[in-house]
Formats: C-alpha cells, structure tokens, sequence
C-alpha cells in the first residue's frame, strides 16, 4: 500500500463564504506542497487556482499561502503523509482558491 498526503484546500473566489475540499496526492519524500497542488491540477482538478513563478528567477513569492495556519511558500514546505490544510493568505484580496492579489498597490495598473 503506498502512502498518501491529503491536502484539504480552501477553494472559492472573492465575496463568496468559500468551501474546502480534500485531495489525496501520491506522497514522495522530498516533493514541495507545490508539486502536490500541480499534481491535483494535473490528474484531479485542473480549475485549481495557485500562484507559482519558480521558472522566473525575478518572480519569487508567487506560492505564499497560508500552511497548516502559517505563512509559508509551497515551493519549500514539504509534502507530508497525512493531512495538510491551504489557505489563502488572510491580508491579502482573494483572486480564486489560493490566489492571492500578492501586486502591491502602488504597482497595480489603474483603469483610465
């Protein structure tokens, strides 16, 4: 029987009161909790929402979410057998399930 990590993931979109669903991810020691969400994305549910930007070396902090209830970076925080919560950050506009509008405000476009 091979191990499995469960991710429970806040899912919704900005305004709405929001749901969490559960996955259960195929568990590799070493892999990110970013390579279990693109796992989902590409096996499960590919509506999921998350931010990542690891190909850019300029873009980093893309995949800042809320870990078992504390910031942490997706691309760092490993995967673990059992049951990992994802939020989105709490100070910060939800665009869809864990993407946030990470854009400071002085750097956002204005609509003319």
């Amino acid at each position: 029987m091979s191990t499995i990590a469960v991710l429970r993931i806040a899912r919704g979109g900005p305004g709405d009161a929001g749901r969490f669903e559960t996955f259960e991810v195929p568990y590799v020691p070493g892999q990110s909790i970013l390579d279990g969400l693109m796992w989902i994305r590409e096996h499960v549910d590919p509506s999921l929402a998350f931010r990542f930007a690891c190909i850019n070396a300029n873009v980093c902090k893309e995949c800042v979410m809320r870990i078992d209830g504390k910031n942490g970076y997706a691309c760092t925080e490993r995967l673990k057998p059992g049951e990992t919560a994802l939020e989105p950050l709490a100070n910060k506009r939800r665009i869809r399930d864990l993407a946030c509008d990470t854009v400071p405000p002085k750097e956002r476009l204005i609509a003319g």
